[in-house]
């Protein structure tokens, strides 16, 4: 299978950089080559700067030539982020996924939408209609709010 073949090299390559990029942490379940967790940092000079914020990725049995479908589950209060179950609105997820992304690059696509957020194609629509209308320190606040709320860091030594 393809898809094992990748995730495997995939998997080496998270093993072998572990300290190359220190706002993603990608593990992947012991049991099962199929299922990712990962930990972002949210981005500097956003709500979310204080944050870490944990991922659930499920890898579909056709990728790479399919999208992994990934979710936030810790709380966040993003425009393109739904409320309730965390699913993600990113164009790379749905229409413009290639096989070049990798899930590292995914998580980094994830964190550039943190720090870019697309007001006109909401899946949180209050947080969507804060930004539509002006009300950034709103936006700010609420995000800031949950941000301290769900997405602590880890403390030291943990995983």
């Amino acid at each position: 299978m393809a898809s094992r073949a990748r995730l495997f090299k995939e998997y080496k390559e998270v093993q072998r950089d572990k300290s190359g990029d220190s706002d993603i942490q990608l593990h992947c379940d012991d049991t099962n080559i199929y299922r990712w967790t990962a930990h972002i940092k949210g981005p500097i000079d956003t709500p979310y700067q204080e944050g870490i914020f944990q991922l659930a990725i499920n890898v579909p049995k056709q990728y790479p030539l399919v999208p992994p479908q990934v979710r936030f589950v810790t709380k966040i209060f993003h425009p393109n982020v739904h409320f309730k179950t965390g699913e993600i609105c990113l164009d790379i997820l749905k229409t413009a996924w290639s096989p070049a992304w990798t899930l590292q690059s995914v998580c980094r696509a994830v964190i550039a939408l943190l720090a870019h957020p697309e007001a006109d194609s909401p899946l949180n629509c209050d947080c969507g209609n804060l930004l539509r209308s002006g009300d950034h320190r709103g936006y700010h606040s609420m995000a800031r709010m949950y941000t301290r709320l769900s997405a602590a860091p880890l403390p030291s030594g943990s995983h």
